[in-house]
């Protein structure tokens, strides 16, 4: 189905620019005019673009499921709950989508199956979440679930940058002040120490030396971070071993590692948990949760951990032995499977996690600036001594 670029005018008299999937010209007018637009102009791409994952955000998610979580609530049929959604938002790109999902509903399609038509929006544990509601009746409830999910998630990025940032915009400050002192300052007084005559104590030679090499290879201290980075790049996407190997390593970095650990154990105890409790089976709970923890290693655990499962063994010692997971999801574990509440016992490890993780992110900010300061006071203390003591030492042999 090609794709055109359209521009189509609004009941206010806006004109509206935009691209949409049709078969046709007519077929293009006819999904303009039930958005409400009327077409103006429009002309085929030759590429196919989606950008949908680009522009619909989360917040946008977040609003959908809310919309339809009240109106599957309050029994509203979907498609007269698709088509008020439809009328009641700005947004041209998730418009045009839920145009999409109506036509297919209408086509015979269930909700799951036109949803799953948009991948780049909502992914396969989304879909997979709306099929367990459909089947169970319980499809209010799997929206609001996926609604709670979304915030989450929208505030566990925000705290995972705060944590990648606020190191890094730091970082960044004390390289600049680097090579400020290194390339301009110490230049200067080094000059005036080498004119007094005497012999330059070893700190002072190795300052003079550190800073030649600022003001000669600057170029290369600069493009050296540069290249490495799109080295390692370029690296992880040829190998499947390295990417491993770097989700590995990530989980060990000091001070970090521990904090995203527990940030990928608290996504998959909500995940599985709601998925559990939506009715999906627990070796697809656990397939589905491989996509959903964003790491390799802990992926590989679980593929572990279902292969266990599937030859017979508990739950709980499956995951015990893949050795990726602490005490206390397995103590959890334990629990909810000995009383039938494991999405209850996951619920439990989720918002432990949660709570340790805010608490983890304020520590390694509170921890991260004093460092920060530490470092640069060593560094002016070496300058200032390795240009104070032979200046300290010339004015002693004065005096004597």
């Amino acid at each position: 189905m090609p794709q055109y670029f359209y521009r189509a005018m609004d009941a206010g008299g806006q004109i509206q620019p935009g691209n949409m999937d049709a078969s046709n010209e007519p077929d293009l007018e006819l999904r303009l005019h039930r958005m409400g637009l009327d077409l103006i102009d429009c002309r085929v791409s030759r590429s196919r673009v989606l950008a949908l994952k680009r522009v619909i955000t989360r917040r946008d998610l977040i609003n959908f499921c809310f919309h339809m979580e009240q109106l599957t609530g309050a029994g509203v049929p979907i498609l007269e709950g698709l088509n008020d959604l439809r009328e009641s938002i700005d947004h041209p790109r998730f418009r045009e989508m839920i145009t999409g999902l109506i036509e297919n509903i209408e086509g015979g399609q269930q909700l799951s199956a036109a949803l799953a038509a948009y991948p780049e929006v909502f992914d396969l544990t989304f879909t997979s979440l709306i099929t367990a509601g459909e089947q169970s009746g319980k499809l209010a409830e799997v929206f609001k679930n996926l609604s709670e999910s979304l915030k989450w998630q929208d505030e566990l990025a925000s705290q995972t940058k705060k944590i990648v940032m606020y190191p890094a915009a730091v970082g960044l400050f004390v390289t600049g002040v680097t090579f400020f002192l290194m390339i301009y300052l110490v230049p200067q007084l080094t000059a005036f120490v080498k004119n007094m005559g005497n012999t330059l104590p070893i700190h002072t030679r190795a300052l003079i030396f550190v800073s030649n090499i600022f003001i000669n290879y600057w170029y290369i201290l600069v493009a050296l971070p540069v290249a490495a980075w799109i080295g390692g790049r370029s690296w992880l996407a040829r190998s499947e071993q390295a990417r491993y190997a770097a989700d590995g390593f990530k989980l060990r970095v000091w001070m970090v590692g521990p904090v995203l650990h527990k940030i990928i154990l608290a996504r998959f105890a909500t995940f599985f948990a709601m998925m559990y409790a939506s009715g999906i089976t627990i070796l697809e709970c656990i397939r589905l949760s491989e996509g959903i923890v964003g790491n390799r290693v802990v992926a590989a655990g679980l593929r572990r951990a279902a292969q266990l499962i599937s030859e017979g063994q508990g739950i709980t010692a499956a995951f015990q032995q893949t050795g990726i997971f602490p005490p206390l999801v397995i103590r959890m574990l334990k629990v909810g499977e000995a009383t039938g509440a494991l999405d209850g016992a996951l619920h439990n490890v989720s918002y432990f996690y949660n709570r340790e993780v805010k608490e983890m992110i304020e520590k390694v900010q509170s921890l991260i600036e004093p460092a920060m300061t530490v470092i640069l006071g060593l560094m002016v203390g070496w300058i200032m001594l390795s240009v104070m003591g032979p200046i300290y030492d010339t004015i002693s042999k004065i005096r004597t």
